[in-house]
Order: structure tokens, then sequence, then C-alpha cells
């Protein structure tokens, strides 16, 4: 993996409509949608077939945010892309708005499945990709998930199945950031050797940078790696990417009472990270 440039302009913007969203919500999963955003961005700006004006379009390819508490980054992305208007963005959590604390596919255009009980996420995706396998489409379903909710046994069960049935329309994409709600990964429950688990499933794997944008372009572009299994990506991230103060600090894992001064603090940090290219 080459070396994390600076964050860009895109993915510093993107970022600010998170911190847009915790300065209405005054709560969120901040680390956890810093570490994804990224990987999102590429997804919606570069990589799948989607219509703002037809969520619901057949031939769509399908993105799951499986680990629905960093449902910010994902919104993020919709409202930019126009599911619905800028303006919910302020109304997160709010009683009269469509956004909360995890995605709702009834109630947000462009959320393909409820999330946030983690776990479930690949086994609703593996069911979108036969489904378009038997109707012959062409469009791919991509999965994002955490590391964390990489201990679930339904992941697993999930994973199996796609490696049987070689779903090649079918990409897991892991935010592997390391941490969990209380601790590493390492601690709580050790994913290693994570890359052999995924091919032991039957999938096609590669490594990543999770932040670097022009390396994930490339890989997300060449998708399937294998014509006959299904891909998985672990994206290596790092929780909280692009306010120093909040990277890798389980203090910003999940952020309640969210300060004015925090909200600047977090849009200064975001601005002196990145470049302006």
């Amino acid at each position: 993996m080459t070396q994390t440039p600076p964050l860009d302009a895109r993915s510093q913007e993107l970022r600010g409509l998170v911190v847009r969203m915790l300065k209405g919500a005054r709560r969120g999963h901040v680390g956890s949608a810093f570490s994804a955003i990224d990987v999102l961005r590429v997804l919606y700006d570069d990589v799948m077939r989607f219509d703002p004006k037809r969520p619901k379009w057949p031939d769509r390819d399908r993105c799951i945010l499986s680990k629905g508490h960093g449902c910010l980054a994902l919104y993020a992305l919709l409202a930019d892309k126009g599911y619905f208007p800028m303006s919910e963005l302020d109304r997160v959590c709010a009683a009269d708005g469509i956004l909360g604390g995890h995605p709702d596919a009834n109630k947000v255009p462009g959320v393909e499945a409820s999330t946030g009980a983690l776990g479930h996420g690949l086994s609703i995706g593996l069911g979108m990709a036969l489904h378009l396998k038997i109707v012959k489409s062409d469009a791919k379903v991509f999965v994002v998930l955490g590391d964390g909710e990489c201990n679930e046994g339904s992941v697993w069960e999930a994973a199996m199945c796609a490696g049987k049935h070689r779903m090649a329309n079918l990409t897991a994409i892991v935010d592997y950031n390391k941490h969990q709600a209380y601790g590493s990964t390492r601690e709580v429950q050790d994913l290693e050797p994570f890359t052999d688990k995924w091919r032991a499933f039957g999938f096609a794997v590669r490594e990543v940078d999770g932040h670097n944008v022009g390396d994930l372009r490339s890989l997300f572009k060449s998708l399937p790696l294998d014509a006959d299994k299904p891909t998985a990506v672990i994206a290596h991230t790092v929780k909280g990417k692009g306010a120093a103060f909040a990277e890798n600090n389980m203090k910003w894992h999940h952020k309640n009472k969210v300060t004015d001064q925090e909200v600047e603090n977090l849009l200064a940090a975001i601005e002196a990270g990145g470049s302006h290219a």
C-alpha cells in the first residue's frame, strides 16, 4: 500500500457535512463516519450506477452500510447526490426529520437496508446479489462492514453462502479501523489472520489504504477481482480520520452533547489536515 496522501478538498467537504449534522443533532458516531467516508465517496462519485430521481431503479448498483452507526457518512453522500434536500442534514435525529441515528430504508431515499443491528448487512446484500444474478442483471452489490461487526457469526454464514454460489457481483468492504465500541479489535476479538479468513470462505481478497482515494478508485473500478468469486476488500482505515485529536480516540466513537467549540475544533482540524487540491 502506498502512503496515504493528505485529504483533498472533496474529502474535507464531505467531513464538513458530517460536522454540520453533528452541530444540529449534537451527537453521532464521528469516528466511524470519518473512517468510512472515503470508501463511500469513491463508490458514489466514481463507481456505482444509480439515479437519485429513481431510488428503486431496478438496474441500479446497491450499497448497504452494514455498520449503520456510521450513517452520517452515508447521509452526506446521499444528500450530496440529490436523494433528499441538503436541509435535511440539519435535522438529524429531529422528531420531524427523516435521518435517524441509524439509516431507515422506509424513510430515507437511497438507503437500501435498515441497518445498525450489526451482522445483517452481508446477508441482505447476498440476497440482493442472488436476485440480480437470477434476473441476469449486471448490477453490483457493495456491502460496507465494520471490523468489530465481523465478530458476528451471521457475517461468516453469509460469506460461506456467497462463496458457494460464486457471487462475483457481491463485494464486501471492511472498514478495518482496528477499533470497536469499547476497545481495539485485537483486544476484544482478534480478527487476524483476516485476509486468510475471507479467502477460506471463497472470496478473492485485496487489501487497500481506505483513505487513499486513487488506490480505492483503481481497485473498485477493477471489480470483480475474480469472475468466479465474490470479492472482499480489507480497507485499512483510521478511526476519526481527518481530525487529529479524534483519531483512534475512543471518546469520539460516539460523541453526545457536542458543543459549539467542539464543532469549531473539528472544522479547523479537517481544514488543517488536508490540501485544497
